[in-house]
């Protein structure tokens, strides 16, 4: 009787593990067969998963960083957004925190300085009505003059990409150097297990690239955001270097949607923002003048106890985190000299480059600028933080000018382009625009060169560095003793 009993029990336990049956409360066992028959729908399906994860090859080997485009969702669309403003300490702190208190995150931002006055291209996705009010906001900042949504204009558009892989010597390389020849890409970088290259382009040209290179292994990524032009005689700005005749000529875009300053307040005391005010009597690192170009300083040097520092920061793609980083910076009156924001080589990263200058050291005999990368450290957004300023690093610069140019000079601006291994993007009647890629000094002896033709317009990243693994690097062998020939 007691092993009847034993059965019994043992017969209802595995009936209850069933899942096509349940318990009565009156301890009876009764079959459910609606759940059973989603209990078999969810196990076919896990099968079939389980099938198709044995069957499917694994295109993802290796340390291989693939970042899968999303399409946008419904009634949102990119935006390209051109920010003319006065060159002052804490500005773009503000213009990123416009975007970051209405929780528009920046896809990619690409600041260059041009003499007095500095070019803000932020794209950005949203709705229009969102992207109108952003660029209603921008344009009521102190020191904005000119604000513009060039999405629907004719432009052109460029970018630039450093891009480290890990390969070896070997058919592997030669492959790479094959491909970097078709999409004409430069070289920058050569050492025993990684290769960089820089290479410049549209979107899409660049996305074909990686997708190409992702096989090899990507080692680090930086990359610039986009920085544009319009095509022809059409500029984005009336700015001072037009004829009164051309100023008086100059289109206000299809777009309908410039808002040059004081077009939205009556008198320019309405236009208040979140002004980071700092005495004149007080001497600090806001004292340092910009180092990238010499049109941007009188002199285009710093003093003897400041020194330019290049920071590479991996930062997690959230809104906002943009405007966390230069607020610490803003804070502390650091003039942000130069800031490159684009995706890193991880999924759902970005990668700032700033250059700001600050202390040669510190009291206690450490960096400098080590106080300041603490309170970065302590970002809860902020993932690593290199300091490649002692370091060997490569570093890069993209530049886009249109100059003024009549059909008898084309051939002698086409041979100065030549010389500087620049390339033309567009030729008009009256004008040409060149693209140019290398260091501030580079940038600088080119723009001196054309600025007897008539400089229209200026368009520029800032600075994006990587380490060189190589160990080679002109400005570090200067400071190394390399011996002496008897």
């Amino acid at each position: 009787m007691s092993m009847l009993k034993q059965r019994l029990e043992s017969a209802r336990g595995s009936s209850l593990r069933c899942p096509f049956v349940r318990s009565a409360p009156n301890g009876r066992v009764r079959l459910q067969w609606k759940t059973g028959s989603q209990a078999v729908q969810r196990s076919r399906a896990d099968v079939r998963v389980r099938v198709a994860e044995a069957t499917t090859p694994n295109l993802r080997t290796g340390d291989v960083y693939v970042v899968e485009p999303k399409p946008l969702e419904e009634g949102v669309e990119k935006h390209i957004i051109s920010i003319f403003v006065a060159d002052e300490p804490g500005l773009i702190n503000r213009v990123a925190g416009v975007f970051a208190r209405r929780g528009a995150n920046i896809e990619s931002l690409a600041v260059g300085l041009t003499v007095d006055k500095a070019l803000f291209t932020v794209v950005v996705a949203g709705k229009a009505a969102t992207v109108a009010n952003l660029i209603k906001q921008l344009s009521k900042l102190v020191k904005v003059r000119y604000v513009e949504d060039i999405t629907a204009t004719n432009r052109i558009e460029r970018e630039l990409l450093l891009l480290k892989l890990g390969v070896q010597p070997g058919p592997a390389r030669a492959e790479v150097l094959q491909l970097a020849q078709i999409f004409r890409a430069r070289v920058v970088d050569v050492s025993d297990n990684t290769l960089s290259l820089s290479v410049t382009g549209d979107p899409g040209k660049l996305t074909a690239l990686l997708k190409v290179m992702s096989k090899f292994g990507v080692v680090e990524l930086a990359r610039t955001g986009r920085i544009c032009l319009r095509r022809g005689e059409d500029l984005l700005e009336r700015g001072t270097n037009l004829p009164e005749e051309a100023e008086a000529a100059a289109p206000a875009g299809p777009t309908g949607r410039r808002h040059p300053v004081g077009s939205g307040t009556d008198s320019e005391s309405e236009r208040t923002a979140d002004v980071y005010a700092v005495e004149e009597d007080v001497s600090g690192v806001w004292d340092a003048d910009n180092v990238l170009a010499a049109t941007y300083a009188a002199k285009g040097e710093v003093p003897s106890d400041f020194k330019s520092y290049t920071l590479n920061i991996e930062v997690q793609d959230v809104p906002g985190v943009l405007n966390q980083v230069t607020q610490v910076f803003a804070r502390r009156g650091y003039n942000v000299q130069s800031l490159v924001v684009g995706p890193s080589e991880r999924e759902g990263m970005s990668r700032i480059v700033m250059v700001v200058p600050g202390r040669a050291t510190s009291p206690d005999g450490s960096s400098g600028i080590s106080p300041l990368l603490k309170q970065l450290s302590k970002l809860v957004f902020v993932e690593t933080i290199t300091d490649l300023t002692d370091v060997p690093y490569v570093n890069r610069e993209l530049l886009l000018v249109k100059v003024r140019c009549s059909a008898a000079q084309r051939g002698e601006l086409r041979d100065l382009a030549a010389i500087f291994r620049g390339s033309i993007v567009d030729v008009s009647a009256n004008c040409l625009t060149i693209e140019v890629l290398g260091k501030e000094d580079k940038m600088k002896a080119f723009t001196e060169l054309l600025q007897p033709y008539g400089i229209l317009e200026i368009a520029r990243t800032g600075r994006v560095a990587m380490a060189r693994d190589s160990g080679v690097n002109s400005e570090y062998l200067e400071r190394m003793s390399m011996g002496r020939v008897m």
